[in-house]
């Protein structure tokens, strides 16, 4: 079940940065190929689209920081994944992140659109990024696609 709507977007103008991190990089690959597969199908062709490639999602913070310093796109997508695992570093992760990403976005005033899953286990995170409707890459680059034509 989708548990959003969005309204048909034209991209064709827009110019849109993708940064991914690379831990967990099958799921991340997938979040990436959704959110491509999606700007395509809105008009941003492959010249207006800049993919950056981060260690983790950690870095995402600092390049998110950079891309939004230089005024030059119209929204920024954050693909990452993070998996709970024994300790509390999962959360203390995501909420650095999530924090951060919303300080960039607010700063800089350009949607930073955050897609880095924030997961119990291996399976949802496959879940969440493989081909369909729950792909979140792909429902973070509409939610790009809508914010940066607000």
């Amino acid at each position: 079940m989708d548990h959003n709507t969005f309204a048909p977007q034209d991209g064709s103008k827009l110019k849109v940065a993708i940064i991914r991190a690379r831990f967990n990089e099958d799921v991340t690959q997938g979040l990436l190929d959704g959110a491509i597969d999606t700007l395509h199908e809105a008009g941003v062709t492959d010249d207006r689209i800049k993919t950056v490639e981060v260690p983790g999602s950690f870095e995402i913070i600092h390049a998110a920081n950079v891309l939004a310093k230089q005024a030059k796109y119209d929204a920024i997508l954050c693909l990452g994944c993070i998996i709970r695992g024994s300790t509390k570093h999962d959360e203390y992760l995501a909420n650095a992140v999530y924090s951060a990403m919303k300080d960039i976005m607010l700063a800089h005033t350009v949607p930073v659109i955050a897609a880095v899953l924030t997961v119990n286990d291996q399976q949802q995170a496959i879940d969440r990024s493989g081909p369909g409707a729950m792909n979140r890459g792909a429902e973070a680059a509409k939610v790009a696609l809508e914010m940066a034509n607000l």
